[in-house]
C-alpha cells in the first residue's frame, strides 16, 4: 500500500462528498474547533474501509491511521480524517500487538471528544486488552490519568470484555470504585453504561454492586445501571437511592 496516496484519495472522496450544511450543524452539535466537511456516518465507513479491504500489513495500517489523524484543513483538524483512521483501525484491528496500544493512547489524549473517544476505548483499546490480558495493567494507570478521557477509556474498555460474555468484574468493581465519586457526567455516564450492559447477563452482580453505593453513586450512574434490571429490583434500588436522598437533604448533607 502507498500509504499517502491511499490517504489523500480517502480525503478525495471525502470532500467529494461535502455537505456544509450538515458540517456547521455537526460542528454544533459536537461543540467542536474541528474542520468539518459534512459526510454522513455510512458514506464515511465505506469510504475509509475500502482502502483496508484487501488485508494491509500492521505497519501500513499504523501508518495510515497516522496519516488520517493527522490531516488539517488551516491548521485545524479535520473531523472526517479522524474518523477515517478510527474506522480503518476497527476494521483491521485483529492486526494491531499490544505495542499498538501506545498509538491508541496518543490519539485519545489527542483528542477532546467522546466521539472520538469512545471508538477508540471500546473497539481498538478494549479489543486489544482482551485479546492480550495482561495490557489491562495499562488500564490500572489510565483509571487515575489527570486527564478525564482517559479514565473513562479505562472504563470503557472493559465493555469488550463484558460483550463478549467474560467480564473482568475485578476490574469493574475497582474502577467503579475509583470514579464513583467524580463529578464529571462523561465518567459517571460510562460506569452506568457499563454496569448496565453487564446486567443484560450478571443483574445479581450488578445488583449487589450498586446497593451498598446507593450515599455515593450519582444519578446518572444509577438511571444507567439500573435500566436491564429486572423491573423490581430496578425500583426497590432507586426507591432506596431516592429516600437515602430525602434524608441526607433533611439533615443539610449534599450528595456530593
Amino acid at each position: 500500500m502507498d500509504v499517502e496516496a491511499e490517504a489523500a484519495r480517502i480525503m478525495a472522496e471525502l470532500r467529494a462528498q461535502a455537505d456544509p450544511v450538515r458540517a456547521e450543524g455537526e460542528k454544533r452539535y459536537l461543540k467542536s474547533e474541528f474542520a468539518h466537511i459534512g459526510v454522513p456516518v455510512p458514506a464515511l465507513r465505506r469510504i475509509a474501509v475500502s482502502a483496508v479491504k484487501a488485508k494491509p500489513t500492521r505497519e501500513e495500517l499504523v501508518a495510515l491511521a497516522a496519516t488520517l489523524w493527522d490531516v488539517t484543513d488551516e491548521g485545524r483538524p479535520v473531523h472526517e480524517a479522524r474518523m477515517a483512521a478510527i474506522e480503518v483501525l476497527m476494521k483491521r484491528v485483529a492486526l494491531l500487538e499490544p505495542r499498538d496500544v501506545s498509538l491508541a493512547e496518543r490519539l485519545i489524549r489527542d483528542s477532546a471528544s467522546w466521539v472520538y473517544v469512545d471508538q477508540l476505548a471500546e473497539k481498538v483499546v478494549g479489543a486489544l486488552v482482551f485479546r492480550h490480558p495482561d495490557l489491562a495493567a495499562v488500564l490500572d494507570a489510565w483509571v487515575a490519568d489527570p486527564y478525564m478521557w482517559v479514565r473513562r477509556t479505562a472504563m470503557l474498555a472493559l465493555m469488550a470484555g463484558v460483550r463478549a460474555g467474560d467480564p473482568d468484574l475485578a476490574r469493574i468493581d475497582r474502577y467503579g470504585d475509583a470514579l464513583i465519586a467524580e463529578r464529571e457526567f462523561f465518567i459517571r455516564k460510562v460506569i452506568g453504561w457499563v454496569l448496565r450492559e453487564l446486567s443484560k447477563k450478571d443483574p445479581d452482580w450488578v445488583a449487589a454492586w450498586v446497593e451498598p453505593r446507593l450515599d455515593t453513586i450519582s444519578g446518572v450512574t444509577l438511571r444507567e445501571a439500573v435500566r436491564r434490571l429486572p423491573p423490581e429490583v430496578a425500583t426497590r434500588l432507586k426507591t432506596t437511592a431516592k429516600n437515602k436522598t430525602a434524608t441526607r437533604s433533611k439533615a443539610g448533607v449534599g450528595r456530593g
